[in-house]
């Protein structure tokens, strides 16, 4: 099968629909199917307004006409709500072509937390977007449950997974921190919560690695954190298995692909008890889920780094690849007007 996706995340961006769908992309070459994911490379691109690193395509629908009529896909996939996204949703449904959607990210609350655009207002452009799809495919039970309450139509479950290859329990040296270290891993910007790790009373030291619009402001206003500005998937792996316990501050992540990466690692995870974390988090031995995100990092402290890597080599990508397959090829009907 050929399969295009197409998504306005992709090289050199480093976020977890990268990663996400480099692993996809992956398991179904290894699978035998013919992948290719279109980016913002496609056509001339700006820098997103705000975070610069972040390319946007500019009037790709020529480019990505072009592209389709070159690689002639069995199958379409639309990863995001982007210039691309649109730009492939508007050609699918002037040719009549069926098309699938992904729902990633808590856009409307990222937007109200940088922008202050009502949430209203971008929940409806978001549902207007994924309201032509033949499945809308969602990261969590807590999200397909939400996304149907909505009034979201043909929502399924597609879940994630972890190289278990790459993230594992490794042994270094790093530097000589006090103990015990609090690490928190992911887009350093407002909605992902860092703010409130680095607020935390907690024994040892704090990490932070990642890079993003709020990085500078951050690491000035926080002299005794250490921060790691990378995110390649060996680096993070280093840095997860010298942590003691992984901190998500987030509130707004569908899913969380940093949990279960640490959790490969051997390092214990402490999260609110949100969407994301509650549907990651599944076991007690693994992660503690807490209103009082302090209490939660002190308490998983205590966890067992051999239950976290059991846990996580529970989810694999071969199985989130053949469940996409199955979601794409009962998805294969005419594309609703």
């Amino acid at each position: 099968m050929r399969i295009l996706i197409v998504s306005d995340s992709w090289h050199p961006q480093v976020n977890a629909v990268v990663r996400t769908f480099e692993a996809l992309s992956s398991e179904l070459a290894w699978l035998g199917h013919d992948v290719l994911v279109a980016g913002p490379e496609i056509s001339h691109s700006l820098p997103c307004p705000g975070e610069p690193s972040i390319r946007l395509a500019v009037r790709p629908g020529r480019a990505l006409r072009m592209l389709l009529n070159s690689f002639k896909p069995d199958t379409l996939h639309i990863a995001t709500e982007g210039p691309l996204g649109w730009a492939a949703r508007r050609l699918c449904i002037e040719e009549g072509r069926p098309f699938t959607t992904s729902y990633h990210t808590r856009f409307p609350e990222y937007v109200l937390a940088r922008l202050g655009l009502p949430l209203m207002a971008s929940r409806t452009f978001l549902k207007r977007f994924h309201a032509p799809s033949a499945a809308v495919l969602a990261a969590t039970p807590t999200l397909k449950a939400e996304l149907e309450a909505a009034g979201y139509e043909r929502v399924v479950l597609w879940g994630r997974g972890v190289d278990a290859g790459q993230f594992f329990p490794r042994r270094l040296r790093l530097p000589d921190d006090p103990r015990p270290i609090s690490l928190y891993a992911g887009r350093v910007t407002a909605e992902k919560g860092v703010e409130d790790f680095l607020r935390l009373d907690l024994p040892g030291a704090k990490w932070v690695a990642g890079d993003g619009p709020d990085l500078p402001r951050l690491e000035a206003r926080h002299p005794d954190v250490r921060f790691w500005a990378t995110q390649r998937p060996q680096d993070l792996a280093r840095l997860y298995s010298a942590a003691d316990v992984f901190v998500f501050p987030s509130r707004t992540d569908t899913y969380g692909l940093v949990l279960l990466e640490a959790l490969a690692c051997g390092l214990p995870v402490a999260a609110y008890p949100v969407p994301g974390p509650i549907d990651v988090v599944t076991d007690p031995k693994v992660g503690v889920l807490d209103e009082d995100l302090g209490r939660a990092a002190r308490a998983a402290l205590g966890l067992s780094r051999a239950a976290c890597r059991k846990f996580a080599l529970k989810h694999t990508w071969r199985a989130s690849a053949e469940r996409f397959l199955k979601i794409i090829r009962q998805s294969e009907v005419p594309t609703p007007a």
